[in-house]
């Protein structure tokens, strides 16, 4: 089996583990070095092998549903959508399955039927799945077109909302669910200067919320005013409300101190429904050299 992985510094973000779709890699967040340290994980893959990623933390009463609830807005069972009819661009769906071996079709058909009668295929996946989503109800969380292998793909962005339709990939047998759907999300860098430009507008910190993920004495160091702290070694204690601390449907802009932190926490906000988020390149480093030389760089 081959695996694949982010070469992202190992600083910090949330768990996953992936396996049976995914074309694309989230990043890995290691939030505590502890071998007691909580693992949590949700599944993907790539094309031609299963992908393992994992997102380690200490906080013992979160659970991957609670804190990487890809899938918080909105709430999987309520549905809310946004349809794009037959055009898929710009189109993400929140997807969940199970997967049984090959040579076991008749099992599949036996879990389909119990589908129709009206069991929950999350209960199902957790019983029989091989796919290690099985631990979240097999949950695969929001994903877009280009990120699946082909066939569950294909299935995935035909299916009717909240109907179970099987498919057949190189993993084996699926029983997959679309719950929701919505407009894709937008991830962006923005260069210190043009992000500087913005700061100037008086109605700008009405308008976007900006988090520094950076830790409280890196943050008294140097740090920009507008932002709230929420450094990513606490992620444990800010994660599981991060749809209450701030809104996703407003402008997110992300610092750290060279903008890699940063992007590891805005590519899980995307994982989270926020709309549109902002990387500020460079961090408050690159911000200090080109911007505004009285503040200190560390």
């Amino acid at each position: 089996m081959l695996r694949a992985s982010c070469n992202l510094p190992s600083i910090a973000s949330p768990a996953i583990s992936i396996c049976a779709v995914r074309l694309s890699l989230f990043p890995i967040f290691n939030l505590t070095p502890s071998s007691s340290a909580r693992r949590i994980a949700t599944a993907f893959a790539p094309s031609s092998a299963l992908v393992s990623q994992t997102l380690n933390y200490s906080t013992s009463s979160l659970t991957l549903k609670r804190v990487l609830r890809m899938m918080d807005h909105p709430a999987p069972r309520a549905s809310a959508s946004y349809s794009t009819g037959s055009n898929d661009v710009g189109r993400e769906v929140l997807v969940q399955h199970l997967l049984v071996k090959e040579e076991d079709q008749n099992i599949l058909y036996e879990l389909q039927k119990r589908v129709i009668r009206g069991e929950d295929l999350s209960d199902l996946a957790v019983e029989y799945s091989i796919c290690p989503s099985k631990e979240e109800g097999g949950m695969l969380g929001w994903v877009r077109k280009g990120q699946m292998v082909p066939e569950f793909e294909e299935a995935a962005f035909n299916a009717p909302l909240n109907k179970v339709v099987k498919c057949k990939t190189q993993f084996g047998w699926h029983l997959l669910q679309v719950l929701s759907e919505r407009e894709e999300s937008v991830l962006v860098d923005i260069q210190p200067e043009d992000f500087h430009v913005k700061l100037q507008d008086p109605d700008f910190l009405e308008d976007a919320q900006c988090i520094d993920v950076r830790e409280p004495h890196e943050v008294e160091r140097a740090s920009l005013s507008g932002f709230q702290v929420l450094p990513l070694q606490q992620f444990g204690t800010w994660g599981p409300e991060i749809t209450t601390k701030l809104d996703p449907q407003k402008d997110t802009y992300v610092l750290c101190h060279h903008g890699m932190r940063s992007l590891q926490v805005a590519k899980w906000l995307q994982t989270q429904g926020f709309r549109k988020i902002y990387n500020i390149a460079g961090g408050i480093h690159a911000y200090a050299l080109k911007v505004d030389q009285s503040i200190p760089t560390y």
